[in-house]
């Protein structure tokens, strides 16, 4: 993850000129935002009716562009990691309660 990460960081502090990286990273959240939510939904579609190389393909499609939205903000994984390690050990249930959402499990 830390290797990809600095590939795409690498891709939006200095863009090359054909680029798929970059050229998702210059439209800001709206380049790699569609494409997270289609991936979601390629994820969940292989899930429910594929082989599991599909799956891991997808989730791998999924990963890629949620690390290049959170590029798109500066947010570095790292936080991420933080919080999931910070949720570590609590109910999914009293973790959603304290955000204030209603069901829902995790």
């Amino acid at each position: 993850m830390e290797a990809l990460e600095r590939v795409i960081d690498a891709r939006r502090n200095d863009p090359p000129d054909r680029s798929y990286t970059s050229r998702l990273l210059a439209k800001g959240v709206d380049g790699p935002g569609p494409k997270v939510e289609e991936e979601a939904g390629e994820l969940v579609a292989a899930a429910r009716d594929e082989a599991d190389d599909r799956v891991v393909a997808e989730a791998a499609d999924l990963v890629y562009h949620m690390l290049v939205l959170l590029a798109c903000r500066r947010v570095p994984f790292s936080l991420v990691e933080d919080e999931l390690s910070r949720r570590f050990g609590v109910s999914g249930l009293v973790e959603k309660a304290s955000r204030g959402g209603a069901g829902g499990e995790a």
